[in-house]
């Protein structure tokens, strides 16, 4: 595998990184594994222009990560049970973030059966590939550039290959609801929800 990206790779449009993380693989180190997965799915957020971003109505404890410079991690808590994992984006100030919503596992296929209790979907949702790969709050704020949570470059996606639609589950954000903003690499089987 490549080494992680540097931080300049998040410091630019939320789109642009949101497309050019298709094919690219998130790793996660544990002591005696590494689990890893080809990310083929994800949500982009468009801070206070976007009524589905968190950042939407302004900074609050929870959301103060996306606040702070690209390429951090953003974890946040959902349903009470679900971990979400975001890659901030932009520059310090432009609170506006990647949602990681797939991956096709590649790495630790094991172990991440395991963190799921066998359960055969592994990495196709936000809060199952977060269970698979021991993601939580713990992260919130960690530099994707380091271990043990990071991005590697993978194999770019062409732009044919990239479907683009609206996002899961913010029907409530009005207009944003809409947008195209949800990308994911087409025909793959491990894209979650509505195909």
């Amino acid at each position: 595998m490549k080494p992680p990206f540097e931080q300049d790779f998040y410091l630019r449009s939320t789109k642009t990184v949101a497309r050019d993380l298709l094919g690219c693989f998130l790793v996660r180190d544990l002591e005696d594994r590494r689990l890893a997965g080809r990310i083929v799915e994800v949500e982009a957020y468009l801070g206070a222009r976007d009524a589905a971003c968190h950042s939407f109505r302004g900074r609050t404890k929870r959301n103060d990560v996306m606040f702070g410079p690209g390429g951090h991690a953003y974890v946040y808590f959902i349903y009470g049970f679900h971990h979400c994992l975001n890659v901030v984006t932009l520059g310090e100030g432009e609170p506006e973030a990647v949602l990681i919503r797939a991956l096709e596992p590649v790495e630790g296929l094991e172990a991440m059966r395991k963190n799921r209790r066998e359960r055969p979907n592994l990495c196709s949702g936000p809060g199952v590939l977060c269970q698979a790969l021991q993601i939580d709050r713990a992260f919130n704020g960690h530099p994707l550039w380091m271990p043990p949570l990071y991005v590697c470059p993978g194999e770019r996606t062409p732009a044919a290959r990239i479907a683009a639609g609206p996002r899961i589950g913010v029907d409530y954000a009005g207009e944003a609801a809409s947008w195209p903003l949800r990308f994911c690499i087409k025909g793959n089987r491990h894209v979650s929800g509505r195909r």
